[in-house]
């Protein structure tokens, strides 16, 4: 069984680059959630030079809308979502030190080549586990874009919230790994 690597974001260059494709890691800590109309929102002001509801550097995102909170807990389901439809827009946020981004399914080239050049790292969570996924998050604040429903940006803490690193700073990807290892079977 492989080692089990521990995160607290930020993220500095020096922990991204110690990360490899197919690691699997537990973060605990505060991270943000942006799917994609937030994402649009985020880079127009990015064009504008206005400032972000939340400081980009070091930090990672978590691509997921969650269901409301039943009452008495913290939030609803949480799955990841396809991320894919953030490519248009992670670019200009790891230009400004996004080190990772946690959702499910391969990333396009223009995102996989910035992974290498701002030195970030893409994560997968389970596709389908959102009731699972909620327990490890211990506190959800809307901070911006509350018009956007499940897909306003959150503040929320995670405690070993576990994912696995799928693309990394290296050029790395356990998506494509993964289908050589399969036909070589």
């Amino acid at each position: 069984m492989s080692q089990i690597i521990s995160l607290t974001p930020p993220l500095s260059d020096k922990t991204v680059l110690e990360l490899r494709a197919g690691d699997q890691v537990n973060i605990s800590g505060v991270i943000y959630t942006a799917r994609d109309a937030a994402h649009k929102r985020l880079v127009e002001l990015i064009g504008k030079g206005e400032p972000l509801p939340f400081e980009v550097r070091g930090a990672i995102i978590y691509y997921v809308g969650p269901t409301p909170a039943r009452p008495g807990e913290v939030i609803g389901s949480a799955g990841p979502t396809t991320s894919y439809r953030m490519d248009p827009y992670a670019p200009k946020l790891l230009a400004l030190g996004l080190k990772g981004m946690i959702g499910k399914g391969n990333r396009g080239k223009e995102v996989l080549e910035a992974l290498q050049r701002e030195k970030a790292v893409y994560f997968t969570a389970v596709g389908g586990a959102g009731a699972l996924i909620s327990e490890w998050i211990t506190s959800s604040e809307v901070i911006a874009y509350e018009d956007l429903g499940a897909e306003a940006i959150r503040r929320i803490e995670v405690k070993d919230f576990q994912v696995v690193v799928a693309n990394d700073a290296h050029g790395g990807d356990l998506f494509k790994e993964g289908i050589e290892r399969y036909r070589s079977l």
